[in-house]
């Protein structure tokens, strides 16, 4: 009897480190400049993963998304030192800057607004020139958030580090769903078709009919 030949091995899934950039403690919890923790923590309850390890100055949870293993990821450094902790997470577990997804607040972009880019450089974001500084690479997928509320609110220099408005907290729960939906296509789909999907309008609007 010949002895049977090996079965190949199965493409081993595509895994992803999704962070969402913000500051820790209760007094930033509603924040415009948490927004990346917000999202972070709605793809956590959706997909039933726990993000309560700690691990390289950060809060981690792993689980699967749309069939791809990921790690969640909050970091504790405060937004300005973020670089260090995706740094150490990304040399901790062997990642690249192909497997980072990085999803933050853009006071460029108007409120409900959202951007998935492929590469490119801070825009100003503290957060995100720790993270390019400490990764010596622009090229990573980034997911913007517009928190730009209009009006002489954006102008406050305490607007980014101030709880949200009435009106905000309202329109929350729907940007944090729509935020958390451009993740997933970025997982399921390939980030140059959920860029098509998403970043041609703001959540609530409808999509173009073909």
């Amino acid at each position: 009897m010949s002895e049977a030949s090996p079965a190949c091995a199965a493409p081993q899934p595509r895994r992803f480190l999704i962070v969402g950039l913000g500051n820790p403690g209760r007094r930033y919890e509603l924040s415009p400049h948490n927004m990346g923790f917000m999202v972070v923590d709605r793809l956590a309850a959706s997909f039933g993963i726990a993000v309560n390890h700690p691990l390289a100055r950060s809060l981690v949870g792993e689980g699967t998304i749309a069939g791809a293993p990921v790690m969640l990821a909050k970091p504790l450094t405060y937004m300005n030192l973020s670089g260090e902790a995706v740094q150490a997470l990304m040399e901790r577990r062997g990642y690249t800057p192909a497997d980072l997804i990085v999803i933050y607040d853009d006071h460029d972009l108007p409120w409900g607004s959202l951007r998935i880019r492929k590469r490119g450089s801070s825009g100003g974001h503290h957060g995100m020139e720790s993270i390019i500084e400490a990764l010596q690479t622009e090229d990573f997928i980034r997911v913007r958030l517009g928190i730009d509320p209009g009006g002489e609110t954006r102008a406050d220099p305490e607007y980014l580090l101030s709880p949200m408005g009435r009106q905000q907290r309202e329109q929350l729960p729907g940007f944090l769903d729509y935020a958390a939906q451009a993740v997933v296509a970025i997982i399921s789909e390939g980030v140059e078709k959920a860029m098509t999907r998403f970043n041609r309008r703001a959540f609530g609007e409808r999509e173009e009919e073909e």
